[in-house]
């Protein structure tokens, strides 16, 4: 995914990200280690001050993700329901694709979850959900 130039930008340790003019969150794993729990808590605790608590589609580029442990898996399984009204996930590494299939197979989610090819389609097939 490429970041449009006329969006506000945000940087967390784990992801970039910013609103389409949908109101579609994009978001794009960075390559770095994988978080602690702590860590993980403190960037959702700042991602919540970003997006004022609201639901939203998100269409996430998790290409640059690490696979995630168990415990990592179950406090995303227990937040990303907070904030999520769907979400499209695209990949170009089998990494990423592996580490999301792998979340969302152990862990049966309340909002639809769809893989993708390209950006296009997702955003699509997201766009029923706003």
């Amino acid at each position: 995914m490429k970041i449009p130039e006329n969006v506000k930008v945000y940087e967390l340790p784990s992801s970039t990200f910013w609103f389409d003019e949908d109101g579609i969150l994009h978001s794009i794993a960075k390559k770095a280690p994988p978080q602690t729990l702590e860590e993980a808590k403190k960037t959702m605790a700042h991602f919540l001050e970003i997006t004022g608590g609201k639901k939203f589609c998100m269409l996430s580029d998790s290409t640059e993700s690490p696979p995630v442990n168990k415990e990592m898996r179950d406090y995303a399984a227990e937040v990303i329901p907070q904030v999520a009204k769907a979400i499209a996930i695209i990949s170009r590494s089998s990494v990423g694709r592996m580490a999301a299939n792998l979340f969302f197979s152990l862990k049966k989610q309340p909002y639809p979850v769809r893989f993708f090819e390209n950006e296009h389609d997702a955003r699509e097939w997201l766009k029923q959900y706003l």
